[in-house]
């Protein structure tokens, strides 16, 4: 067994736990934070889409969009058909992301502060290798 994907799999929980505790402040958890931000990144959405790009079961997505649109962050619409939901951020959304974004920047600086700029572009590069 090899050690190296124990410690992803370790640093990957703490900082899950850790973003979520970080996110308590805007009553969001990091995986629908995940969601926000990927509709930020990418603009209007399908929840296919949605669910293919962040590697998650789509129920788990419905869910968590299902949830998000009625905390008022997400808005939905029919897509093509009636099958098809296409995902956008709303107005409240739009508003609130800077005050998230100089959260999660404090909590990536807290992350990442005992590597120094080389470290987190060689640890990037060895993340794409995988």
């Amino acid at each position: 067994m090899n050690p190296i994907i124990h410690e992803l799999f370790q640093k990957s929980r703490l900082l899950s736990k850790e973003l979520n505790q970080a996110l308590k402040k805007h009553d969001l958890f990091a995986a629908q934070w995940t969601v926000i931000y990927c509709i930020f990144q990418h603009g209007e959405m399908t929840l296919t889409q949605i669910w293919k790009y962040l590697n998650v079961e789509a129920p788990t997505i419905t869910r968590t969009v299902n949830r998000l649109e009625q905390m008022g962050w997400l808005e939905t619409r029919e897509g093509k058909d009636r099958r098809e939901k296409n995902v956008r951020l709303t107005e409240r959304a739009i508003v609130e992301l800077a005050e998230i974004s100089q959260t999660i920047i404090q909590f990536e600086d807290n992350a990442l502060k005992n590597l120094t700029e080389e470290e987190e572009k060689l640890l990037m590069n060895l993340l794409k290798k995988i």
